[in-house]
């Protein structure tokens, strides 16, 4: 299971019973501007011949959130083999007014004939749909390995 246990960070959680999860390891700490204050995993990763896609929030300066991606290695989901470097998604002029202003965030997305589709809300007042080719996020990431 992918969480967020002490509301900074990222961990991988293991258990062999599904009403406890006590067994957990550091998976990803915030390392851009954009996700400075904390990051956290946005849905159930995807999986894709690369590996475990996951779809990210970051949490930067003013409060604001965006939409990152990562990558984990399919026969290894501990290990992080790529990671956007900038936001995949970030509130542009029209999204940044609402009940809560700077803030876009999704609860997954879906991969459908390689083009990822991503519903997302906006300043907590609306949604949106965004699209872009599984290949470009791919090649977009940096490699962690």
């Amino acid at each position: 299971m992918l969480s967020r246990q002490d509301n900074e960070n990222i961990y991988l959680m293991f258990s062999d019973n599904v009403h406890f999860w006590n067994d957990r390891r550091l998976l990803l700490k915030p390392a851009f501007p954009w996700e400075l204050v904390q990051i956290g995993n946005c849905g159930s990763p995807i999986e894709t011949e690369a590996g475990w896609l996951v779809l990210s929030h970051g949490v930067g300066p003013m409060r604001q959130y965006c939409v990152g991606a990562f990558l984990l290695d399919r026969a290894d989901p501990s290990r992080v083999i790529g990671r956007l470097r900038e936001p995949l998604i970030e509130p542009n002029q029209n999204e940044r007014e609402g009940y809560v202003p700077n803030v876009v965030y999704s609860c997954g997305a879906l991969l459908h004939n390689g083009e990822l589709i991503i519903p997302y809300g906006v300043a907590d007042h609306a949604t949106a749909f965004a699209t872009v080719p599984l290949a470009e996020v791919l090649a977009a990431m940096e490699s962690s390995v």
